[in-house]
């Protein structure tokens, strides 16, 4: 046993009766009032109390009571001098009721107070307790020092056990304690995950929405600085219009997939493949858990805006393929047919950057540049470095994989 393990005191837990049954309480209160009834009985028949000394054995064991109690209060704030001062105070009342001829009650009462010693007091101060104990029963019975030795050692061994139960109560007790308080924060981490998750899906939505938007009225503030005719240019606004809309249901389909109400991932890319969109499947289509279902949602979305202002009028196929353990999606136009224009500038490339952290967070990759290159595995574009390079005019690609 570690040295500093005697000076320790047991756990407040273990010290305080919290967790006890109240029918163990019930029944500790009713051995006490059993022996100290037991004590006065053997003490009036003996006729060792009388006249007005009849009232000494009441007033013992309430003071013995008072101590207990006091011990109690000492203990669990874990103050030494003061609990050891109480242990005094009971030797002394058995010190007392041996002098007055009541031999029972001072054995009594020294037993209990050693049990009560070894089962609160660091294990140090409560053996040397439990030892001075034992010398006075042994003075006051020095005819049967064996039955005092015999006795002594139950009563060291009894509130040894007594310690160890009241440690293992504490211990379980603190295991609950530490078990409801991982519980609540394991629920405040997931509260914490959901609103993140939340957010980054409405954000996501918004911002392909209004990237969208974007797109349209430029090409509007285009037309009319570049005189085009009025129809073409309300053909512009009402299409922003319509990306408005979009964006709204696109919001509420976010909200839905968040509560676990989810359509197919194919039927949603072939809702989206529209002014020569292809969509291609490959393998056996599934449902896919909410996050990687809303992930390919996000990148279709995005990829396709992009190939919209960067590539206008070229075909775009989208390709989905569904293996044992992932799923993967590329977005890959044909290339614009004509020079960029002013809204072929637009944008910062912080599009693909969202997209990339949000596969990144999932497990994932997503690589997004000429097709020629990510086929030659020279690698993408960098994120965040501006608008997608297209100069080679071959083509632009962005592949999504999402384990599964």
């Amino acid at each position: 046993m570690p040295i500093g393990a005697v000076t320790v005191w047991p756990s407040k837990e273990a010290l305080t009766r919290v967790g006890v049954p109240r029918v163990r309480t019930a029944l500790d209160c009713l051995l006490v009032g059993a022996l100290a009834g037991w004590l006065f009985a053997t003490a009036y028949s003996a006729d060792v109390f009388h006249g007005w000394r009849a009232v000494l054995p009441v007033l013992g064991m309430l003071c013995f009571g008072t101590a207990v109690v006091f011990m109690h209060r000492w203990t669990v704030r874990r103050r030494l001098l003061p609990s050891l001062g109480l242990f005094l105070v009971i030797a002394l009342l058995g010190a007392g009721a041996s002098a007055a001829g009541a031999e029972g009650t001072a054995a009594l009462l020294w037993i209990l107070g050693g049990a009560l010693a070894v089962e609160r007091l660091p294990l140090a101060a409560g053996l040397g307790v439990w030892a001075v104990l034992s010398a006075a029963l042994a003075v006051a019975n020095t005819e049967a020092l064996i039955e005092v030795a015999i006795t002594m050692g139950a009563v060291l061994l009894g509130g040894w056990t007594l310690r160890l139960d009241a440690q293992a109560r504490g211990a379980g007790f603190r295991l609950l304690a530490q078990e409801r308080a991982a519980r609540a924060a394991e629920a405040e981490s997931a509260a914490l995950a959901e609103r993140a998750r939340i957010a980054r899906e409405i954000h996501d939505v918004l911002a392909h929405s209004l990237s969208a938007q974007l797109v349209h009225l430029e090409a509007a503030r285009l037309q009319i600085e570049g005189g085009y005719d009025r129809e073409q240019v309300l053909r512009r606004v009402v299409e922003a219009r319509g990306m408005a809309r979009q964006g709204l249901a696109e919001t509420r389909q976010a909200l839905s997939a968040l509560r676990g109400q989810l359509v197919p991932v194919e039927e949603y890319l072939r809702e989206l493949a529209v002014d020569g969109v292809r969509t291609e499947v490959v393998g056996e289509p599934r449902l896919l858990p909410a996050e990687a279902s809303q992930a390919v949602r996000r990148v279709a979305q995005e990829a396709l805006t992009n190939a919209r202002k960067h590539a206008p009028g070229a075909g775009v196929t989208m390709r989905l393929e569904y293996a044992r353990d992932a799923v993967t999606l590329e977005v890959r136009d044909e290339g614009a047919s004509a020079p960029g224009t002013e809204l072929a500038a637009s944008g910062s490339g912080y599009g693909l950057l969202g997209m990339r952290e949000r596969a990144e967070l999932l497990g994932g990759t997503l690589e997004a540049g000429p097709a020629a290159c990510l086929e030659s595995g020279v690698g993408g574009a960098p994120y965040g470095s501006g608008p997608p390079d297209r100069s080679e005019g071959k083509g632009f690609t962005v592949r999504l994989r999402v384990p599964v």
